[in-house]
């Protein structure tokens, strides 16, 4: 619906219209974690370029409060065996 916002002294009168937002993938991996290393394996088979699966790899891993993540340094995927190793620039 119809909607007012106050910004600065200023009245915008706004419509909120519904729009669908695309599903993302989500996926188990199976981590062996050292001081600046974590193994994973089992990496699931996605029809998406190498780099890409690097970069959602890296993302997961870089500074997650729940993975205790950090900077990553390096990230070496291999699609074959399906699996990655996530080199971090300080151990932890």
């Amino acid at each position: 619906g119809k909607h007012t916002v106050n910004l600065d002294n200023k009245r915008a009168d706004v419509r909120v219209k519904p729009f669908a937002l695309e599903m993302g993938t989500k996926f188990e991996l199976h981590v062996t974690v050292s001081g600046r290393k974590i193994n994973i394996s089992e990496v699931p088979k996605l029809s998406i370029p190498e780099d890409w699966m690097r970069d959602k790899l890296e993302l997961a891993f870089y500074k997650s409060d729940q993975g205790g993540g950090g900077e990553v340094e390096n990230v070496n995927y291999d699609k074959q065996s399906r699996t990655a190793v996530i080199t971090f620039l300080k151990p932890g």
